[in-house]
């Protein structure tokens, strides 16, 4: 593989002895990594029913291996269930690495496609909120759609300027994750197309933007808040001396210590002005040490530690009087809705999370979850909301095996025969799962089931 000159002479003086081994691993074939959602399903119940190989991978309790020459797992239904994500190995070390807790405010900054936002979202298991932002609108898109298929409904999605949110959010968030647009230098074994982006874009284009986000990210932190600053890049420019232009700017911050892996190499205090010997305790990820690409990661704390405020469950404006409709529809719904956060604008419902500032202003895809739409006296529930459910949270279920050809029919989008499933004469909204977990919703009406699977999401054959 042709890399720059420039490049091949920093890293050299970069890593030293290790140089020759890391333009080494050029030769070796990229990772492929699947990360489990354990908001839907456990890690071991997950390896009980996953239908091809995988290895798990040994820094990530969540995530594993897989052989991507040879299995597509983006076509298999437990994909399109939300049961587990494809991200590359060493990226997924960023959100597992920020301590978040359910209950939490957190902000994922830059957040498309949506890797960290929804390992992050998992982790809340369905209390606090997820802030997850990208300034592209485009690619904010794409960020909601894993957000949804993943089931998260505690969640903002927003494609804002960072500095813009500053004023919405002043140390609002318990923990922000920043994975900073960088000069990619960890992905050109990857995606050789990083390439010819790093000459036309490199560090020195990254490196000012970098600090405006973290200072930005910095100021939305609540004190004892914690922030994980990560890259896919090696150049020190975009790692320490961001982190060194932190600690300068805001002293009150300090570097916690990663969870350690033997792979992990130490931080760099000799590359910064300050030569601070905290910033050992960040970590560089280099792919002839560890099987995945390149990261870097820095774990800060605002402050001293302090008590979060627990069960931030209030916010709501008292219980509503609800459409006939909804209430109907409600009543097939097991799972606790709470009536106090519902928000109906125009026909389309949403449940909000709780204790939210004032938004108006700032540029969202999504405010909280989309329960579904009012349309002329009936309610019609959002995919968005399917993803949510577990199959015991809804009355009406049609639960079908993996080897029925009616899954991957359902996914394309087509009208199914259940009469054999259903009593004579069962009507209605019924939640469409396989092996239990909800792919989507469909109306039944003798014994034939209308697809209402979402057309966006259809599966290609």
């Amino acid at each position: 593989m042709r890399l720059p000159e420039n490049f091949e002479k920093k890293m050299r003086d970069l890593l030293k002895e290790d140089f020759d081994d890391y333009i080494a691993c050029y030769e070796e074939p990229r990772y492929y990594g699947l990360r489990v959602n354990t908001n839907k399903i456990s890690v071991e119940e997950f390896k009980k029913i996953c239908p091809f190989e995988i290895e798990p991978i040994p820094w990530i309790e969540n995530g594993f291996y897989y052989d991507g020459e040879n299995v597509t797992p983006s076509k298999h239904p437990y994909y399109f269930a939300g049961l587990y994500y494809l991200q590359e190995p060493s990226a997924m070390t960023p959100a597992n690495r920020l301590p978040v807790e359910p209950g939490d405010k957190v902000l994922d900054v830059c957040a498309a496609p949506g890797g960290k936002a929804t390992e992050l979202g998992a982790k809340l298991q369905g209390e606090g909120v997820l802030a997850a932002n990208d300034i592209s609108n485009s690619r904010a898109k794409g960020l909601l759609k894993n957000i949804e298929v993943f089931g998260i409904g505690n969640v903002l999605v927003l494609s804002e300027e960072p500095g813009k949110m500053e004023s919405y959010f002043t140390e609002y968030f318990d923990k922000i994750l920043i994975d900073a647009p960088c000069s990619g230098e960890g992905m050109f074994r990857k995606d050789k197309k990083m390439v010819s982006a790093w000459e036309e874009h490199g560090p020195d284009f990254f490196c000012n933007i970098q600090k405006s986000i973290i200072l930005q990210a910095a100021r939305m932190l609540k004190q004892g808040g914690m922030m994980l600053y990560s890259t896919c890049t090696f150049d020190p420019r975009e790692n320490e001396q961001v982190i060194e232009h932190l600690l300068k700017t805001y002293p009150e911050f300090r570097i916690l210590k990663i969870a350690p892996y033997e792979g992990f190499v130490q931080g760099m205090p000799e590359v910064t002005e300050s030569r601070d010997p905290s910033l050992a305790d960040t970590v560089r990820i280099f792919p002839h040490k560890m099987k995945g690409e390149g990261h870097y990661l820095a774990l800060v704390q605002k402050g001293e530690p302090c008590d979060r405020v627990k069960g931030e469950l209030t916010g709501g404006k008292g219980k509503k009087k609800l459409p006939e409709e909804l209430e109907e529809f409600l009543n097939d719904v097991k799972k606790e809705i709470r009536t106090d956060l519902l928000d109906i604008h125009g026909e389309r419902v949403y449940v909000m999370p709780a204790g939210l500032p004032d938004l108006k202003g700032l540029r969202f895809l999504r405010t909280g979850l989309l329960l579904g739409e009012l349309k002329k006296k009936r309610f019609e529930p959002s995919q968005a909301f399917a993803m949510t459910l577990k199959k015991d949270d809804y009355e009406k279920i049609i639960d079908l095996p993996l080897e029925d050809d009616r899954v991957s029919r359902y996914l394309k989008g087509e009208t199914l025969d259940v009469d054999d499933l259903v009593e004579t004469k069962a009507k209605g909204w019924y939640l469409v799962c396989v092996d239990g977990y909800p792919l989507g919703w469909g109306k039944l009406a003798n014994g034939t089931l209308k697809n209402k699977y979402l057309p966006g999401w259809r599966l290609n054959s």
